[in-house]
């Protein structure tokens, strides 16, 4: 059975992220702080960590670093969670190799749809780098090679074509890639799709032909 550990130091939070994991079916266990979090890795690794950034101990991005910069919790899936204002939090935890980032305050849809989009990537990444038509993506170390030269993504540009590529033959509308991977609370133009779809055929060279847009609904990897 899948596992959650949650370490955020708000009591109520805690409690309602418990309670919206557990409702989903997977098992959760809390955390108010870093060193409870860190004693209980030693007995045993998790699926994935709901980890807060403000945290009264160790912060949240100390603990990612440490995470990330050891062998039996490298490849662990990490989501940050952070304060509405956080921009730079974010940015830093995702340069850092957080796994996705869910700004307070967040509906419980949100949450539990993240968390089973990190656990299905996390999955589907375990098996292998994943081959499309000379793209190769290797999911765990989020790397992409085209005809094996590496291309530069960015994290959204990475997310797309990951969302596109595990859907390979269905259409997947508009409203639900900038959801997926812009968030529920994403307030800006729905042009931000069309442009970082843009940028990421330009970045695929030969290999855009099999992005396909389709007219009024949304884009579909063929």
């Amino acid at each position: 059975m899948q596992t959650v550990y949650c370490v955020e130091d708000d009591e109520g939070i805690r409690e309602l992220i418990a309670y919206a994991v557990k409702t989903a079916g997977i098992e959760v266990k809390e955390f108010a702080d870093g060193l409870q979090f860190e004693k209980a890795l030693k007995e045993g690794l998790p699926s994935l960590v709901l980890l807060d950034i403000m945290l009264p101990d160790k912060d949240g991005i100390e603990i990612l670093t440490e995470l990330r910069s050891s062998p039996t919790t490298k490849r662990l899936p990490v989501i940050l969670l952070t304060a509405k204002n956080g921009e730079m939090d974010k940015v830093k935890g995702l340069n850092l190799g957080a796994d996705d980032y869910i700004t307070k305050p967040f509906s419980v849809l949100e949450l539990i749809s993240r968390i089973k989009a990190v656990l299905r990537r996390a999955e589907y990444g375990a098996e292998t780098a994943k081959d499309f038509h000379g793209i190769m993506i290797d999911l765990p170390s989020r790397r992409v090679t085209v005809d094996g030269e590496e291309v530069q993504l960015t994290y959204k540009e990475f997310e797309l074509l990951s969302c596109l590529t595990e859907s390979q033959g269905r259409v997947i509308n508009r409203e639900y890639l900038l959801r997926k991977i812009w968030g529920f609370d994403f307030e800006g133009e729905t042009r931000t799709l069309d442009v970082h779809i843009g940028s990421l055929r330009h970045k695929l060279g030969d290999k855009s032909k099999y992005i396909e847009t389709v007219r009024n609904v949304g884009y579909k990897f063929v």
